[in-house]
This record gives structure tokens, C-alpha cells and sequence, in this order.
């Protein structure tokens, strides 16, 4: 690539303690005095030993795996996959995280609306566009505009299970939302549940991960910045915690 035409552009949210997700991150900040004081108590020094009683910043951080952005495995979905073991996040192979991005585009769609096969296939046809296997697929809800509201959680279009599956068989390996979940809003599931408690109501696009392998992108950001819908890369490598049902990452597309 010619660096010199390169634009990246983030597609991930700051992990930030006044974010209004359910779960947000516990930030501990620790100035440069108390980096002193813990330095000298390490090394046997005196905090007064370093220029200006200072040495390094620190902070600690409380949070879980799937706080700000992160990548489901499959592990999260459920104990098993297509009969065997379902796979963590540290046993996924990375070729799936750096690829041609596709975006699909539902900011005019009301939250809670459940994206259907036929959805994808008309915004296909109209980019004039066919899914290759391991493309990674992004949907645009604007739900990150939200981030700091306290309803963020339920603003948001969510894929159907009928909708992931399809693209799964289409070779998709990796897809993602900017909004919380990859479902239609969990509270919008339960109160249906209520209704008329049935399966295929809960969870339901996340339980396609029973019949296939497939990993997700929750809480992505700033698709609206994306100047077409294909035609740019995406690199989206997740943190390697060992076991664990996700990692953080920091998505970015690339463009030339």
C-alpha cells in the first residue's frame, strides 16, 4: 500500500466508566506521585529519589470480555459447536480478522427491527456486490450515537437467526454491529418471550453458533465514516485471553 494514500479509520469505542452499557469498565487512574511511591517501594528507593517525585502513569481497569468493543468466539455462544468442542478466543486462527470488509447499511431502521435475509439481498444487489467467503460483514444501526444515553443498549436493529445463518453459508467468518448486541435488544426479546414463550426468541441469532463456527463484533463505531460499502479492508484482531468467551479489540478499515 502506498502509506502516503493510506487512511485508517477506528471503528471501536473508547472502554470509558461513563459509558451507559450494562457492564461498563471500573477505571482506577494512578498519577505519576503514586507511580513514585510504587517504583521506590519496588526498588528499595525513596519516592523523592526520581526527578520531580514523579515516574510512570498507571491505571487499573475492572471489566469483562465483552465490555466496549470485542469479538464473540464461539465459546460464548455455546459449550459446544456442530457436535464438538466450541473454540475460544485464543484458539481461532487470524487469518479470519484481516479482510475485505462489506458494509450493510440499517440507520434508517427503527430499533428493534430484526434484519431479515431479504434485507441483505436487496442492499447486495443495490452495491452491485457478491459475498466472498471471508468477508467480514459490518452493520451500520447508529447505535454508537447512543453510547453515553441510557437506553444505548436498546437502540439498535438486530440481525435475525435466519440472517446469520445466511451468511455463514455465504463463508462468513467473522461480522459485526455498532450496535450492543448482535440479536434485536435483549428487552425487546423478553418482553416477546412473555408473550408467548416459544425457542427462537431468545438469543436466537447468537444460538446459530450451536450449528456453526463463527465469531461477532459487538459495540463497533463510526460506520457512518466508511466512504462505500466495500472495496476496503478490515483488521479486527481480537486480545488472545487465554479460555475466554471474547476478546477486546480496535477494528479498523483501511482504504487507499
Amino acid at each position: 500500500m502506498n502509506r502516503e494514500k493510506l487512511v485508517i479509520i477506528d471503528l471501536s469505542v473508547p472502554l470509558d466508566q461513563e459509558a451507559k452499557e450494562p457492564f461498563p469498565p471500573q477505571i482506577q487512574y494512578e498519577t505519576h506521585e503514586e507511580g513514585a511511591k510504587q517504583a521506590a517501594s519496588l526498588l528499595g528507593l525513596s519516592a523523592t529519589d526520581f526527578p520531580d517525585s514523579k515516574a510512570w502513569a498507571n491505571e487499573t481497569v475492572t471489566l469483562t470480555t465483552h465490555t466496549g468493543t470485542h469479538v464473540d468466539a464461539p465459546w460464548h455462544y455455546s459449550p459446544t459447536t456442530d457436535g464438538e468442542v466450541s473454540r475460544k478466543i485464543d484458539e481461532l486462527p487470524l487469518e479470519w480478522f484481516y479482510g475485505n470488509g462489506v458494509l450493510f447499511d440499517f440507520s434508517d431502521k427503527e430499533p428493534g427491527y430484526e434484519i431479515q435475509v431479504d434485507d441483505l439481498v436487496h442492499q447486495l444487489k443495490d452495491m452491485q456486490y457478491e459475498l466472498k467467503p471471508y468477508d467480514i460483514v459490518l452493520i451500520r444501526t447508529d447505535a454508537d450515537k447512543f453510547y453515553y444515553q441510557d437506553n444505548y443498549a436498546s437502540h439498535h436493529a438486530g440481525m435475525s437467526a435466519e440472517g446469520t445463518r445466511w451468511l455463514i453459508e455465504k463463508g462468513i467468518k467473522v461480522m459485526g454491529t455498532d450496535g450492543w448486541g448482535w440479536d434485536i435488544p435483549l428487552d425487546i426479546q423478553a418482553e416477546e418471550y412473555r408473550k408467548q414463550p416459544r425457542d427462537g426468541v431468545l438469543w436466537a441469532a447468537h444460538f446459530v453458533g450451536k450449528e456453526y463456527e463463527y465469531c461477532q463484533i459487538e459495540k463497533l463505531a463510526n460506520l457512518e465514516s466508511l466512504p462505500r460499502k466495500h472495496g476496503f479492508k478490515v483488521a479486527v484482531f481480537p486480545i488472545k485471553i487465554k479460555g475466554a468467551s471474547a476478546g477486546w479489540a480496535r477494528p479498523v478499515a483501511i482504504f487507499e
